[in-house]
């Protein structure tokens, strides 16, 4: 099963690259392609990290402990298309003019809190390899606790940045706070949320240690 499920979920994150780039070359952006390349990017770091974060309660739920394997996946394709979306509004926005950039980030609070958050999820990134996970141990995953942070200020990020229609910033917002409740609840309840009688797969003790968008 794991053999098939890691291929599937990096295709999967690769669709929405492929469709921006099918988009680009037929000149399918709209009439302001780069804030059309700006959104859509932005947009599916969010959902990704998101869906990083559904990984444990998913886990802990179906008893399939092979999730656990496409966590650090997850958290690495949300990183890249995070970077996307900052390079984009760096180079083809602005083209490199860093006052311009930085006056941005001091100035408008939507920026100011997504250039954070991006700027949160480099050591994330960097840290996502087998050997950092040994060489820092428990360090490691009290440094991946940011990945918590990370989310809320995207959501932030989204809120702030749309100016009239906040469905989709609110809707991303609920499924976050359901997901961090989860935690919440599963940690500090006497019994922790799980339905083990109802497994659907056989489960057995993960051999790879956690990705970026960690617990």
């Amino acid at each position: 099963m794991m053999s098939r499920l890691k291929p599937v979920v990096f295709l999967v994150c690769l669709i929405p690259f492929a469709q921006l780039a099918f988009n680009a070359y037929a000149g399918e952006l709209g009439a302001n392609p780069i804030e059309t390349i700006t959104r859509f990017t932005g947009s599916w770091s969010l959902i990704i990290l998101i869906a990083s974060l559904a990984v444990t309660p998913l886990r802990r739920i179906t008893g399939w402990n092979d999730l656990i394997k496409v966590r650090r996946m997850l958290g690495l394709f949300a990183f890249y298309y995070a970077a996307l979306h900052f390079t984009t509004y760096m180079i083809l926005d602005l083209y490199f003019d860093f006052p311009a950039i930085l006056k941005d980030i001091l100035k408008r609070p939507y920026i100011t809190v997504g250039f954070a958050a991006f700027l949160l999820m480099i050591p994330l990134a960097v840290t996502s390899t087998a050997a950092m996970i040994r060489r820092l141990g428990k360090r490691w995953q009290q440094l991946h606790y940011l990945v918590y942070v990370v989310a809320i200020l995207g959501v932030v990020h989204f809120y702030w940045l749309v100016k009239a229609d906040i469905s989709r910033p609110a809707q991303y917002g609920a499924v976050l706070a359901i997901l961090l409740g989860y935690r919440l609840v599963a940690n500090w309840a006497p019994q922790k949320i799980t339905f083990k009688k109802f497994k659907p797969f056989k489960s057995f003790k993960p051999s790879e240690p956690p990705g970026p968008a960690s617990a």
